[in-house]
């Protein structure tokens, strides 16, 4: 077992060889990129060292045991130990969501049931604004169209992390179609109404990472039909991208200049063409082990907000509680914890796969 951390002891020995050469830090970005590997090495190699000395201790004390007491007795706190040690190299080994330090694009689309739906997209929005900051996180809407009642058609927010706290390791379970069951204001009859919204998640992609040719967009400017400035109205200062290799459609409008919105545009586009990429990498990688809780795909109802009972539900992993009231006012941790959960069992039945046969 955990032959394979051979190779990563390995790793970690020439990166700390390679981080003490003072010639290695004048590239700074490069430094940064050899301290982000080593600090996530360096748990998994003193665990793995102490669960292979366990293991010696364990064998002498059995041999010392069979004459004496005391060593007997040794071995079975022993084992109890490396017990424990096994069990944190397999969560520490299993694979990293690489982008779970990143901040999160997050896209609320108001669906099927007209004002009923716009109203609920713009509960939705408010709700991870609240999540957020709750966290100590900072959020930044780029783009929003808003609805006559104070709902919202649709509307693009940035999520920042804080420290290590990354937004993308909580909010990627977020992406799909979230459904309300509730009596619309609208509603004279009290009869209640079913509706739904859609949310997009992705984890803001630096210039660096994806890299957009000019020639590929095709960039169109209208006039603004959002609040805002005098400005806003009377000039065609909003953006709509269209990235023509993939057909994927960015519009922005809530800065006053062309520019501005041009560039909160491509933030949104390069963090839609990341989602995508890693998303396809991991279908091929293993369709047949995908985490149902990693999907962004909008097509899947993936909760249900039922405001009569006060009850939320997330079909994804069988999840139910009654504080509805609660979570539509940010307190979210328990369905995402869940949700985590439940992709770490995926991790781990996924890994057990791989190891060899006895």
């Amino acid at each position: 077992m955990f032959e394979a951390d051979e190779e990563l002891v390995g790793e970690h020995a020439d990166l700390e060889k390679r981080l003490a050469d003072p010639a290695v830090h004048t590239d700074q970005a490069n430094a940064r990129k050899l301290n982000k590997r080593y600090a996530e090495l360096t748990p998994i190699i003193s665990s793995y060292r102490a669960w292979r000395q366990t293991g010696e201790d364990i064998a002498t004390g059995r041999e010392l045991g069979a004459d004496d007491p005391e060593f007997a007795a040794e071995v079975k706190e022993l084992e109890r130990q490396r017990d424990e040690l096994t069990e944190r190299l397999r969560l520490l080994l299993v694979p990293r969501d690489p982008s779970d330090d990143k901040d999160v694009i997050l896209e609320v689309k108001a669906g099927e049931g007209g004002e009923e739906s716009a109203l609920f997209a713009g509960d939705l929005l408010r709700m991870y604004q609240r999540y957020a900051e709750r966290r100590g996180w900072k959020t930044e809407i780029l783009d929003s169209t808003v609805t006559g009642l104070g709902g919202v058609k649709d509307a693009t927010v940035v999520v920042k992390g804080k420290g290590g706290d990354g937004a993308w390791s909580r909010l990627k379970y977020e992406g799909g179609v979230h459904r309300v069951q509730r009596v619309p204001v609208t509603e004279s009859q009290g009869r209640i109404h079913t509706s739904a919204a859609g949310v997009l998640v992705a984890p803001e992609a630096d210039p660096v990472e994806v890299q957009i040719n000019d020639n590929d967009l095709k960039v169109d400017v209208f006039r603004s039909s959002g609040p805002g400035g005098q400005s806003v109205n009377t000039t065609d200062s909003a953006v709509r991208i269209t990235h023509l290799p993939t057909g994927i459609v960015v519009s922005c409008q809530n800065e006053k200049s062309q520019l501005q919105n041009k560039e909160q545009a491509l933030r949104v586009l390069r963090a839609r063409l990341l989602a995508q990429a890693e998303a396809e990498a991991d279908a091929k990688a293993s369709a047949e082990r995908r985490s149902q809780v990693r999907t962004v795909d909008r097509s899947e109802r993936v909760r249900t907000y039922n405001f009569p009972e006060n009850r939320i539900a997330d079909h994804r992993v069988n999840y139910k509680a009654y504080n509805l009231d609660q979570v539509i006012d940010g307190e979210l941790d328990g369905v995402i914890d869940a949700l985590a959960a439940a992709d770490l069992e995926a991790k781990l039945a996924g890994a057990s796969d791989d190891e060899p046969a006895a």
